[in-house]
């Protein structure tokens, strides 16, 4: 009988733990959530999964974002950019397929990375050697965009976040 009681309470007691951790896990946005965007150019769908972060007051590029070092291009996992065909992005092809994107920003000019590894956790294992393409794109200054964000156009795709903006070509 006292070992039964002892059950009922436990599996009670671990009821309540999971119900409380559901309950607060609920009342915290997350920081960063992710969020995707996808379109046609052409034929091909575009699809860009990414971290969405915020400014929340930070000095981004620059600091939050160095310059000159590889950046994920986004928050947490690596963004992934998937083409459903070939295109010309730059005026250079990509085949089609999904990739991990990154960028290398400094203050006007960024390298923009199409790297064989799709699912990466940040650009901590990132491998130049597994790049499919670079490409350059200029940064240029926009209205203040908060959270990053993606957009997709019939001439290719934005990365927008803080006051600046990085159009890429795509056909």
């Amino acid at each position: 009988m006292k070992k039964t009681n002892q059950l009922k309470a436990a599996v009670l007691f671990a009821f309540a733990m999971l119900f409380t951790a559901v309950t607060f896990a609920q009342d915290k946005p997350m920081p960063s959530p992710r969020d995707s965007v996808s379109a046609k150019i052409g034929a091909s769908t575009i699809t860009i999964n990414y971290g969405s972060p915020s400014v929340k007051g930070r000095k981004v590029f620059g600091e939050l974002v160095p310059f000159d070092k590889v950046w994920r291009a986004g928050a947490n996992e690596a963004t992934v950019f998937t083409t459903t065909n070939d295109i010309m992005v730059q005026g250079k092809k990509l085949p089609a397929g999904t990739y991990g994107f990154f960028v290398i920003p400094t203050a006007t000019t960024w390298t923009i990375i199409f790297n064989k590894v799709a699912k990466q956790w940040g650009a901590y294992k990132y491998d130049e050697a597994q790049d499919a393409l670079r490409v350059t794109a200029k940064a240029v200054k926009s209205k203040m965009s908060e959270r990053l964000v993606y957009k997709i156009n019939s001439k290719g795709f934005t990365l927008s976040w803080d006051t600046l903006t990085v159009p890429v070509m795509v056909k």
